[in-house]
C-alpha cells in the first residue's frame, strides 16, 4: 500500500513540474485600496493604486462599477472616462515597482437617493504585465447612505 502511495506521489509530482508554466512576461503586483462614501445622492470614491513589483508598470486601467446609475453630464478627472452610466474607467499612470502609487478621487451624483449601493473596483488592463496576486486589486464594497467611509 505504501508503495502505491509513493508511486502516485512521484507521478503526480512529475506531472506537476512537467506541466507547470511560469509567467510568460514581466510580473507586477498591482493593488487598489481606499474608501467609498454615500450621502444625499452623492457618492465619493477615493482610491490609491500601488505596484509592489517586481516589474515597473507603464500604465494600468482601474474599473469602478456602481450598482446604481450615476446622473448624466458629470465631469470626471482627466485620466477617467465613462464606460456606461454605472462604470467609470481610469488610467493609473506609471507605477514603478516597489511602491509606485497613483491617487484618484471621484465625486459623483447618483440617479435618485439610494439607501445603499455597491462599488466594484477591478483592474481592467495592466499593459501585458502578469499579476499572480489579483486579490488585492479586486474589491466589492457595500456602501450605506450614512456618509461613513467604507474601506477597501
Amino acid at each position: 500500500m505504501l508503495g502505491v502511495a509513493l508511486a502516485a506521489a512521484v507521478v503526480m509530482g512529475a506531472g506537476a513540474s512537467a506541466g507547470a508554466v511560469g509567467p510568460v512576461g514581466p510580473e507586477a503586483d498591482l493593488s487598489h485600496h481606499g474608501h467609498a462614501s454615500l450621502w444625499g445622492g452623492r457618492v465619493g470614491v477615493w482610491l490609491v493604486s500601488e505596484n509592489f513589483g517586481p516589474a515597473d508598470l507603464a500604465q494600468a486601467t482601474v474599473r469602478i462599477a456602481f450598482s446604481v446609475p450615476m446622473a448624466g453630464g458629470q465631469e470626471l478627472p482627466e485620466a477617467c472616462l465613462w464606460s456606461s452610466d454605472r462604470v467609470v474607467s481610469c488610467r493609473t499612470g506609471e507605477l514603478p515597482a516597489a511602491g509606485g502609487a497613483g491617487e484618484l478621487a471621484l465625486g459623483l451624483r447618483t440617479v435618485g437617493l439610494p439607501d445603499e449601493l455597491t462599488v466594484d473596483i477591478t483592474t481592467a488592463w495592466r499593459d501585458g504585465v502578469a499579476d499572480r496576486n489579483p486579490r488585492n486589486d479586486r474589491h466589492r464594497v457595500l456602501v450605506l447612505a450614512t456618509g461613513d467611509p467604507y474601506v477597501f
